[in-house]
Formats: structure tokens, C-alpha cells, sequence
């Protein structure tokens, strides 16, 4: 019982297997200043251009909005994705029709987004 476990010529025991794929990360490669991106500051350019659930806070494309009829200045709330063709309520003039996603404002209506 005098051989090891590697053999009896004395020999080290094999590398560890690494693939060649993973790289080996040291501590200098970690720094700070080797980042392309701040992930804690997200870009706010980059954040809206994401996905709703993919931001940092998650949070919804759609939006209420008051809508100003142009011909009789009635305010009217309207949801920014409307499905349906919205009509004004006093002169039943249509403010916005729908599209796939965003409603389309009637030319001349004017919007402004409602605050929580």
C-alpha cells in the first residue's frame, strides 16, 4: 500500500477541469471602471426604450389623458391605448380613433397627460 492515489511515480494531481468557453475571472477584472454600463443609473433614454417589464421599476406604457375638443373646448378623460373611437360628449365630434397601440388624436385636439 505504499503507491498514492496518483501513482507511484510522485506525480502532481491533473488541473481542474475548466472549459475553454468560461474565463477566469481575477479581481482586476471586476473593478469599478471596467464597466460599459452603470447598472445602478440606468439611462432614462435606454429605460423607456425597454420593455415595461424589463425596466429597473416597472411600470406601464398607458397613460389617462385630458383631451380638448376644438370646437366646443369641453375636457374630456380618454385612456391612451383607446380601443374604441372616442366622440366628444356635447358636439359628439370624435377625438380620437383607434390604432394597434396608441390612440390617434383627431387633428386639432389638444392632451395633456392626468396626474396620479
Amino acid at each position: 500500500f505504499g503507491s498514492s492515489l496518483f501513482g507511484s511515480s510522485g506525480a502532481s494531481p491533473p488541473p481542474p477541469f475548466c472549459p475553454p468557453s468560461h474565463k477566469v475571472l481575477r479581481d482586476s477584472d471586476t473593478s469599478p471602471g471596467n464597466m460599459d454600463i452603470d447598472l445602478l443609473n440606468p439611462d432614462a433614454k435606454e429605460e423607456r426604450s425597454k420593455h415595461k417589464l424589463k425596466r429597473m421599476i416597472q411600470s406601464p406604457n398607458s397613460f389617462f389623458m385630458d383631451v380638448k375638443c376644438p370646437g366646443c373646448l369641453q375636457i374630456t378623460t380618454v385612456y391612451s391605448h383607446a380601443q374604441t373611437v372616442v366622440l366628444c360628449g356635447n358636439c359628439n365630434q370624435m377625438l380620437c380613433q383607434p390604432t394597434g397601440g396608441l390612440a390617434r388624436l383627431t387633428e386639432g385636439c389638444s392632451f395633456r397627460k392626468k396626474v396620479e
